[in-house]
């Protein structure tokens, strides 16, 4: 082996993907101590892609007072600057944990997110790549867009802060300034799930709840951003219930679409774009990836299945490391999609509760074996 990649997502709940790339480069070069080993540890836009791009691109770490997810109150949050281009995760401000005990979608705020993004802007960004998951709120990026000059109305003229519970107040909105604040500034919003703004299958009814809404919670919120959804059809004639991933971060996916003139994106494509993966993957021996579950989702456009294809196309083997593996998984998919084996690191039947705090070293020890057993193939 004289060139491996090394590109794990988060196993969560365990270890995050920096963590994992480190136990997987001491695996391997505990047998190959001469083979060059590249960490690229990666994110779909959710927790940890910060760190990541951070990690992988040696970006400079911005840390900065902004309001978290209750009006009025401040968090410090972190984001990336990587030349000209910024990342930022909305969960840094606006995350489920940051609002433990006391979660209430109907309260809760993205002007934090605003924020950070306004910062970066006067840090010269010309890009922001923002990620979407883990988010506490059900705004649809009103308060992000507020913390960036667009201004909400209510039926009387007054201006004010909508927040998830009273977005159906909102009759109008001037955007003018946050358009010409991000006048020449690309803005894509990463996000994984495909979700529309409402209905059955939108961000109230799917996500709402485990951010702390009842069943008379949801239903508000749907309607709120039903009538949001309304509001922005009118002053632009943008679509936004049909994009794919409106529904992502409480609505956030259409806000950044309608309030910030940004797209969505699967976030592992923005990722492997940033890191150069393909570049990396010239010369390359094998590829090797991880996360907490490899299952049937995991070939739906996430980073096993976004590495894979890729490596596929440059001829490169790649192999999955998993905490556990479904028994559901399409193998023949996953082979077509580049992923050439997949295996559980985990040694023994064990509980997760068990076992997550053995994760790294379950993850050096596969890799060791997997490394010892190309080398033997090699006949060395």
């Amino acid at each position: 082996m004289k060139k491996i990649i090394l590109a794990p997502d988060s196993y969560k709940g365990t270890l995050d993907a920096v963590g994992a790339s480190e136990a997987m480069r001491a695996g391997i070069t505990e047998i190959f101590p001469d083979c060059r080993v590249v960490s690229l540890p990666v994110a779909d836009g959710g927790e940890g892609t910060v760190a990541c791009f951070l990690r992988a691109m040696e970006g400079q770490q911005v840390r900065v007072s902004v309001t978290g997810p209750f009006p009025g109150e401040r968090v410090e949050a972190v984001y990336g600057l990587l030349g000209s281009c910024a990342v930022i995760e909305m969960a840094a401000c606006a995350g489920l944990p940051l609002a433990e005990g006391r979660l209430d979608p109907l309260r809760t705020t993205t002007y934090g997110v605003g924020e950070l993004i306004a910062h970066a802007l006067k840090a010269g960004a010309k890009e922001i790549l923002l990620g979407l998951g883990g988010s506490c709120t059900n705004d649809c990026g009103a308060g992000m867009a507020a913390a960036l000059g667009t201004v909400f109305y209510d039926r009387k003229g007054a201006s004010f802060l909508p927040v998830g519970g009273t977005l159906d107040r909102v009759e109008r909105y001037d955007d003018s300034r946050t358009r010409a604040l991000l006048e020449g500034v690309s803005v894509t919003a990463m996000c994984d799930i495909t979700n529309p703004l409402y209905g059955p299958e939108g961000a109230a009814y799917v996500f709402a709840p485990q951010k702390g809404a009842d069943g008379e919670c949801v239903r508000k919120l749907d309607h709120n951003l039903q009538k949001m959804e309304n509001v922005i059809r009118q002053q632009t004639g943008l679509l936004v219930q049909s994009m794919a991933g409106a529904g992502a971060a409480g609505g956030m996916g259409a806000g950044v679409a309608a309030f910030l003139g940004g797209r969505l994106a699967p976030g592992i494509d923005e990722v492997l774009r940033l890191t150069d993966y393909e570049g990396h993957l010239a010369g390359a021996d094998l590829v090797i990836t991880g996360e907490g579950r490899f299952d049937s989702q995991s070939l739906e456009g996430k980073v096993a299945s976004g590495l894979g294809r890729r490596a596929k196309a440059a001829g490169v083997p790649l192999v999955v490391l998993a905490g556990a593996l479904g028994e559901e998984l399409d193998w023949a998919r996953a082979e077509g999609l580049g992923i050439s084996a997949a295996f559980s690191i985990n040694r023994a039947p064990e509980p997760f509760e068990t076992a997550r705090y053995r994760t790294a070293e379950n993850l050096r020890r596969s890799v060791r074996e997997l490394m010892r057993l190309i080398r033997r193939l090699e006949g060395n």
